[in-house]
C-alpha cells in the first residue's frame, strides 16, 4: 500500500478493494522451490540419499528465480539488446550491448549453477542425481526467462564435445578456458540457418577453404542466437559439397579479430534476452570439428546427437513456460472475482484450471525422464508435445485473466510472446516427425522406447494402468501398420503417430510416479493426474463425448491444486 492514489470512484473501501494491486501477486516474489510440490517430488525420487544434501542450494535457488531472475526478465524485455556496429573510427567492432538486467540476472544463474563442473563433482560425492538437478536449474530458470535460458545454454555442450575430439590443442585450450564454468555460461551460438532455410543442408551455401592447419569460412547466418557468445559452431560447404561443423572464435589463433561481422538484430517477437543476429563472415579463421575431407565420420552425426540434447533443451523451456502459466492463472483465479464469488470456484474455471495441473505434469514427467534417462526416440516426441503446449497453456492463461492478459504490463503477455518460439527452435513439427522416421527405421528405436513404457506401467500402483497397458499393445500395432504403408502415406502419417506415442509415453511416467509417490507414503495424488490424462488422451469416450463419466476433475479440484502450488 502507499504506492497508488485511491481514486475517488472507488466508491466505498469495498470496492477499492477490488482494485488493490497487492491481492494480485503472481510468481514474481514467491520462493518457486517452496510453491511447487511436484519439483519436489521429483526430486526426492531422483536424488535419493543426496536429497538432503540438495535442498538448501534447491532452496536458494527458488528464490533466485523467483526474485531477482523473474524481475529481470520484466526489465529486459523492455530494454532488450542493442548492436553497436561501428566505433568512433567508423571501424566495424560489431559489438552487443547486453543491459544491466540481462548481466544481473546471469550473474545470480552463474552463482547458483547446478551445471558447474565443481558443482557436478560435489553433488555426485555427496549422492545426488546431477542430471536431475540440472533439470531442476533449467527448469525453474525457464519460468522466469527462456530467453536467458537460451543464452547459457545455446550449443556449449556442442563446441566443447567437437574441440575436445578435433580442434588443436592451442585451440583447445582456449576453448577450455572460455567454457571453464560449464556448458551452461553463455559463451556459444550455433550457426546453421541461412536464408534459404536451416533444415535443408542441401541448400547450405557458407563456404570453407583450407589454409594450412585452419580454414577461411565466407558465408552469411541469417538467425544466429546468443551472437554475444564467445565461440561458435558454424556449418559450411566444403569444395567437394561436404558439409561440415567448424570452430569459429571472435579472435585469430594470433590475438587480431577475426571475420566475423555482426549485420543486425533480430527484432523478435519474444525471448528479447538472448541476442539474435545476422552474422557475416569474411575470410574467418576456422577449425575443422569433423575428419579431414572425404574420410569417415562428418561430425554431423556428433552434431544431431548433441542436437537431441538441445530439443530436450527445448522441451524444458515449453514446460517452464506451461509451469509459470499456470502459477499466474491459478494466482489470479483466487483473487478475481466474478459473479459474486472468486473466479477459482467457478466449475468452468476449475474445470480448465484442472485440465491445466494435469497437462503441465505430463509435460513435466516427459522432459525429466528425458533428460535423466537418454533414449534416441524420446526428444523428438517430447519436444512434438511439450514445445506446443507452452503456447496453449500461455494462451489459457492470458484468457484467464481476460482483457488484463492481453496487456504487457502483466507478465502472461510475454509468456505467450516467448513461447512462440519453442515449436520453431531445433526442428519444427515436420523435422521432428520426420528424426522419428529416421530413428526407427535406422536405429530400430522404437524398441527401447516401447521397454522403457513398459517399465514404467510396471511400477503403477495396485489395480491401476490397464488403459494404458491396452494402448502399448495399441502403440505397437500402429507402428506395425505404419511399417507396411506407402512411403508418401508413411510419412503423412507420421505426426498421428508420434502424438500417439506422446500421448502413451506420458500416461505411462505418470503411472511409474503415481507408483513411486504411493509406496513412499506420499498419497494418491499422482495416481489422479494419471487417471486423468489417460481419460483425457486415451480413453474412448464414444457418441457422449465423455459427458455422462464422472467428474473427477472437479470432485477431486482441491487435491489438485494444492498438489500443484502451495501459497
Amino acid at each position: 500500500m502507499g504506492r497508488y492514489l485511491i481514486e475517488p470512484f472507488d466508491g466505498s473501501a469495498n470496492h477499492g478493494d477490488r482494485y488493490a494491486t497487492e491481492r494480485y501477486q503472481g510468481a514474481v516474489g514467491r520462493d518457486w522451490w517452496a510453491i511447487d510440490p511436484t519439483l519436489r517430488l521429483l526430486m526426492r525420487r531422483h536424488l535419493g540419499d543426496g536429497y538432503g544434501w540438495a535442498v538448501p542450494y534447491l532452496e536458494e535457488l527458488g528464490k533466485v528465480t523467483g526474485g531477482v531472475v523473474a524481475e529481470c526478465a520484466e526489465e529486459t524485455d523492455r530494454n532488450p539488446p542493442r548492436l553497436e556496429k561501428y566505433d568512433r573510427w567508423g571501424r566495424d567492432v560489431s559489438q552487443v550491448v547486453m543491459p544491466p538486467s540481462f548481466h544481473t540476472a546471469r550473474e545470480a544463474m552463474m552463482e547458483h549453477n547446478f551445471l558447474n563442473p565443481a558443482f557436478v563433482r560435489q553433488a555426485l560425492d555427496n549422492g545426488a542425481n546431477s542430471a536431475a538437478l540440472g533439470a531442476a536449474w533449467t527448469y525453474l530458470l525457464d519460468q522466469a526467462d527462456i530467453g536467458m535460458g537460451c543464452a547459457l545454454g545455446t550449443g556449449g555442450d556442442m563446441v566443447v564435445s567437437l574441440a575436445e575430439k578435433h580442434a588443436p590443442p592451442d585451440v583447445l585450450a582456449r576453448v577450455r578456458e572460455i567454457f571453464a564454468n560449464g556448458f551452461y555460461s553463455g559463451e556459444a551460438a550455433q550457426m546453421f540457418t541461412e536464408r534459404t532455410g536451416g533444415s535443408d543442408l542441401a541448400a547450405l551455401e557458407t563456404s570453407a577453404v583450407q589454409d594450412g592447419e585452419s580454414w577461411l569460412l565466407n558465408g552469411f547466418k541469417w538467425f544466429a542466437s546468443n551472437a554475444n557468445g564467445s565461440a561458435f559452431v558454424v556449418l559450411a560447404r566444403l569444395a567437394s559439397q561436404e558439409v561440415k561443423p567448424f570452430l569459429v572464435l571472435w579472435e585469430r589463433r594470433d590475438g587480431s579479430r577475426n571475420g566475423v561481422r555482426i549485420r543486425r538484430l533480430k527484432d523478435k517477437l519474444g525471448t528479447r534476452s538472448v541476442a539474435s543476429a545476422e552474422v557475416e563472415f569474411t575470410d574467418a579463421e576456422a577449425f575443422l570439428l569433423a575428419s579431414a575431407e572425404g574420410s569417415e565420420g562428418s561430425g554431423l552425426g556428433t552434431m544431431m546427437k548433441l542436437t537431441n540434447a538441445s530439443r530436450l533443451g527445448v522441451a524444458m523451456m515449453g514446460v517452464g513456460v506451461a509451469r509459470r502459466a499456470l502459477v499466474e492463472a491459478i494466482c489470479y483465479a483466487r483473487a478475481r472475482e466474478a459473479f459474486g464469488k472468486p473466479l477459482i470456484q467457478q466449475p468452468l474455471m476449475r474445470r480448465k484450471l484442472a485440465e491445466l495441473i494435469v497437462e503441465v505434469e505430463a509435460a513435466q514427467a516427459m522432459v525429466f525422464d528425458g533428460l535423466i534417462n537418454r533414449q534416441r526416440l524420446t526428444p523428438a516426441v517430447i519436444k512434438l508435445r511439450v514445445a506446443r503446449l507452452g503456447v496453449t497453456a500461455a494462451t489459457d492463461a492470458i484468457e484467464i485473466h481476460g482483457g488484463n492478459g492481453y496487456i504487457e504490463q502483466w507478465p502472461v503477455a510475454r509468456l505467450l510472446r516467448d513461447a512462440q518460439v519453442n515449436p520453431i527452435w531445433e526442428g519444427g513439427d515436420n523435422i521432428l516427425c520426420l528424426d522419428v522416421r529416421r530413428a526407427m527405421l535406422r536405429e530400430n528405436a522404437h524398441e527401447p522406447f516401447l521397454d522403457r513404457i513398459e517399465t514404467a506401467v510396471s511400477q503403477a500402483p495396485a489395480g491401476s494402468g490397464d488403459l494404458v497397458r491396452e494402448r502399448i499393445d495399441d502403440l505397437r500395432k500402429a507402428i506395425t501398420a505404419w511399417s507396411s504403408l506407402s512411403p508418401e502415406v508413411a510419412e503423412a502419417r507420421l505426426f498421428p503417430l508420434a502424438q500417439l506415442m506422446a500421448d502413451v509415453y506420458a500416461a505411462a511416467l505418470l503411472l511409474e510416479q503415481a507408483g513411486w509417490e504411493e509406496r513412499n507414503g506420499h498419497g494418491d495424488r499422482k495416481t489422479l493426474v494419471a487417471r486423468l490424462y489417460a481419460d483425457t488422451h486415451l480413453a474412448d469416450h464414444g457418441p457422449l463425448r465423455g459427458i455422462d463419466r464422472p467428474a473427477e476433475n472437479l470432485e477431486r479440484f482441491d487435491d489438485l491444486v494444492s498438489g500443484a502450488l502451495t501459497l
